[in-house]
């Protein structure tokens, strides 16, 4: 019994101190991204031209990593339709798939979901961003520094939680 007691002890002490390093280091939980710090830069369809995350300071980018095959990304792709309809041109979104060419595109088409998509197929982003589970969307606030990120699935409040913190960031 004493045993136990000194394994749970030692077991609690090391979760504290992790903790610790944890709260002044925070991970984005991606390996080559972090918080407050510009994220990968690359290159997208915006409009009828391109444009590049580095270039859009002074309003939020929401980056959305997903396939067709994953529920939850699947699951919450209406509300990124509902984030173009409530921010229009104040909130940059773009939606990366890495499935061979024309997967993706084809799926929006079939579910009439009118998302920007930049196809991945060579995972040169999904690598940058060292992105291995879906989903995964990220936010960039509008003075270009990582402000949220979140690996695994989101709803509408988490999403515009996220968007309205970046705003703030001006």
């Amino acid at each position: 019994m004493m045993r136990l007691v000194l394994i749970l002890a030692f077991v609690i002490a090391l979760g504290s101190n992790a903790d610790a390093r944890r709260s002044h280091e925070p991970s984005t939980g991606l390996a080559k991204l972090h918080y407050n710090q510009a994220p990968p830069d690359f290159t997208f369809p915006e409009g009828s031209g391109y444009a590049k995350v580095s270039q859009l300071l002074g309003k939020p980018v929401v980056i959305n990593f997903w396939t067709t095959w994953c529920h939850a990304c699947v699951d919450e792709m209406p509300h990124f339709v509902h984030l173009q309809q409530t921010y229009g041109d104040k909130v940059a979104f773009i939606s990366l798939s890495n499935e061979p060419q024309g997967t993706a595109r084809a799926f929006l088409a079939q579910h009439h979901l009118p998302i920007p998509l930049l196809e991945d197929p060579s995972n040169v982003i999904f690598g940058a961003y060292s992105v291995q589970l879906y989903p995964v969307t990220v936010v960039v606030d509008a003075r270009g520094g990582v402000s949220y990120v979140s690996v695994g699935g989101l709803d509408w409040d988490e999403l515009q939680g996220a968007v309205s913190k970046a705003f703030a960031s001006k």
